[in-house]
């Protein structure tokens, strides 16, 4: 049977959604049944993302794979239009991987289980159309669309402050989006064509100041997403009051979102802009990183600490992005993906601790792995995790994006001692947050108080199981790091090329099998 041009990725976006709609009538008055039905669904269609990966994805291709284009309204050139590159198809994996995990964290959840379990298909396929649609004002609708299910789950399943947490979330992230519709309208309609096709826009030859303002409206959309300071202010409201199963959505692919689409649109659609951000995006980087670390080193909620920590990480997607290198790029890609992975399993322990413990104040913990050997063990490798330790995803993700930044030739040497030195402080504040946290809530003397009052049983094994299926990708990644590389590498380096190529300083040699290097002409660096 040739399945070489069977629709793919309209089935992987569609399968989820679809299914949704059957919760409502399967007979189940606990929940149980359909959960298990949540969970068969995310296997299967995560299994079909796995087989059209491969099946027709090529490695050695930077373009778009698997393509898919159908017409909606032809005046405008309005397109049902999906396909992936290195870009995205990494980021569909690790959202099919890490959402039927968090079908399987949600076992727990009595409270309305088919509308959680509803919610949670429909952003399933919500989640892939958002880094595999290639129009425009499609990428604007599913975007859009994608806040719902996420704004819901946070008001109905939330803590105290749900409500709040919920509206301050949806209130940045939609005002965000505004910024997505104008800069989407004035490329589509800019020029001698109507086109919302992402690869025709690319092509277009914007001037540059128009250029300079839709990078920056692009930035503060994305910029929320992602999140990046000032804008960033919704998220530790937003995991301070989620439910294990959103946080991990949240930290392991709703971040990434931002990070993506900054890569997709900023950095690849307009490069020249770019070239003049880029010691901005730094900067900015650097920024998330120290403050997050400081503010994190400060927090005494559990949920707040593991939320500015993700804030600190996503800074050096930024630092990667800016850095004009091969392996800068890359690092940021990969950052993108590690933390995907380490920031669900610290979240879902955060979950697992407070469904023992019912606090998430580490004042009043203590001494509690002495009575659970396995959250113990599971909460100790997580952070080591978090922590880059060598051996693990973060430790190469941060190593190639120090190293492409600090080997750039776009920037003089006084501007990267500077951010590096600077960078390197919030590196050495997260082992300093993370090991003083442990310390607090898993050693020391018993709260007797707390221990008379919650039942303190060990991790059952989904819950094992479930970090174990996330610290096998860490490990891997952090032992060979090509086996995520090689996924996107190809896509990567025609970025790096267009991005070098938009910088009057900077000039692309080319490249053979064995040699990448680029040289500097003699020209203004950029300060």
């Amino acid at each position: 049977m040739d399945l070489t041009n069977f629709p793919w990725l309209t089935t992987i976006i569609l399968f989820p959604i679809i299914a949704s709609l059957f919760v409502f009538v399967i007979p189940d008055k606990d929940g149980k049944t359909v959960r298990w039905y949540a969970l068969t669904v995310g296997l299967i269609d995560f299994v079909l993302i796995v087989y059209a990966f491969y099946q027709g994805y090529d490695f050695n291709n930077p373009n778009l794979q698997l393509v898919e284009s159908y017409t909606w309204v032809s005046d405008i050139d309005l397109k049902w239009s999906v396909g992936v590159d290195g870009l995205s198809m990494p980021l569909v994996l690790l959202t099919g991987f890490i959402t039927t995990l968090a079908i399987m964290a949600a076992w727990p959840v009595t409270l309305k289980p088919k509308f959680f379990y509803f919610l949670m298909l429909a952003m399933y396929g919500g989640q892939i159309a958002v880094f595999a649609v290639q129009d425009m004002l499609l990428f604007f609708l599913v975007w859009e669309l994608e806040l719902v299910p996420v704004y819901l789950i946070l008001s109905i399943w939330g803590g105290k402050r749900r409500l709040y947490a919920a509206t301050k979330f949806i209130l940045y992230t939609a005002g965000g989006s505004l910024f997505i519709l104008v800069a989407a309208l004035t490329m589509a309609f800019y020029g001698d064509t109507v086109t919302f096709d992402m690869v025709a826009i690319a092509h277009k030859d914007f001037g540059f100041n128009l250029q300079l303002l839709l990078y920056a409206g692009l930035l503060i959309a994305y910029g929320v997403k992602l999140p990046i300071f000032p804008l960033h202010t919704w998220l530790p409201d937003a995991h301070g009051e989620a439910t294990a199963p959103a946080h991990m959505l949240l930290a392991g692919i709703l971040l990434k979102m931002g990070g993506y689409a900054l890569i997709r649109m900023n950095a690849g659609m307009l490069p020249d802009a770019h070239g003049t951000f880029a010691p901005i995006l730094i900067i900015l980087g650097v920024v998330n990183i120290i403050y997050a670390a400081f503010t994190s080193f400060a927090q005494r909620n559990l949920k707040r600490k593991i939320a500015y920590s993700s804030i600190s990480h996503m800074g050096f997607v930024l630092i990667g992005i800016a850095s004009f290198t091969d392996i800068g790029m890359s690092g940021a890609m990969l950052q993108m993906i590690s933390h995907g992975l380490i920031g669900a399993s610290l979240f879902f322990m955060v979950g697992a601790t407070y469904d023992r413990t019912h606090t998430l104040m580490l004042d009043e913990m203590g001494g509690i792995g002495q009575r659970m050997k396995k959250v113990f063990a599971m909460w100790t490798t997580c952070s080591m995790a978090s922590l880059a330790l060598p051996g693990m995803s973060g430790f190469v993700a941060e190593l190639m994006i120090f190293i492409g930044f600090a080997t750039s030739d776009a920037y003089n040497l006084t501007f990267k001692i500077i951010m590096v030195s600077l960078a390197a402080v919030g590196v050495i504040l997260t082992p300093i947050y993370l090991l003083s946290m442990l310390r607090e809530m898993l050693y020391g003397a018993e709260n007797k108080e707390l221990v008379s009052h919650t039942n303190l049983v060990d991790a059952e094994p989904r819950e094992v199981f479930i970090i174990a299926c996330l610290l096998i990708p860490i490990i891997g990644i952090g032992l060979y790091p090509k086996i995520v590389t090689q996924i996107y590498d190809s896509t990567t380096h025609q970025l790096t090329a267009l991005l070098r190529n938009s910088v009057p300083s900077l000039q692309v040699k080319t490249a053979t099998e064995n040699n990448s290097q680029f040289v500097a002409l003699n020209a203004p660096k950029i300060n």
